[in-house]
């Protein structure tokens, strides 16, 4: 069992930077992939990135591509989600999920349904 805990959202101003980071509890997370998703209000839960946490390969949705990078620090259990130029589309509350694998060339999926376990988010407003 694996426990997630985001922070780091806020309101902030198109063009601004914020790093969420994601908390893991119960187990490393040198055995999982974590991705972040992001979800808007009427909108579907969407892909954001993703890591390999044994490996820390990475992959991106190709919408935030270049302006987001996602890292991990096993040793403090974390992963972080660095989001630059921020703009007002980026809005939503933001999720990271782990999946457990033990295949260090897996970088995640953008299925969300893939993932074994969720945090329960953090809000991300970008105004204009």
């Amino acid at each position: 069992q694996v426990q997630l805990v985001e922070s780091g959202g806020g309101l902030v101003q198109a063009g601004d930077s914020l790093r969420l980071s994601c908390a893991a509890s119960g187990r490393t997370f040198s055995s999982y992939a974590v991705g972040w998703f992001r979800q808007a209000p009427g909108k579907e839960r969407e892909f954001v990135a993703s890591i390999n946490c044994r490996s820390g390969s990475t992959y991106y949705a190709a919408s935030v591509k270049g302006r987001f990078t996602i890292s991990r620090d096993n040793a403090k259990n974390m992963v972080y989600l660095q989001m630059n130029s921020l703009k007002p589309e980026d809005t939503a509350a933001y999720y990271c999920a782990a999946e457990e694998t033990d295949n260090s060339d897996y970088v995640g999926t953008k299925r969300w349904y893939e993932y074994d376990y969720w945090g329960r988010g953090t809000q991300v407003t970008v105004s204009s």
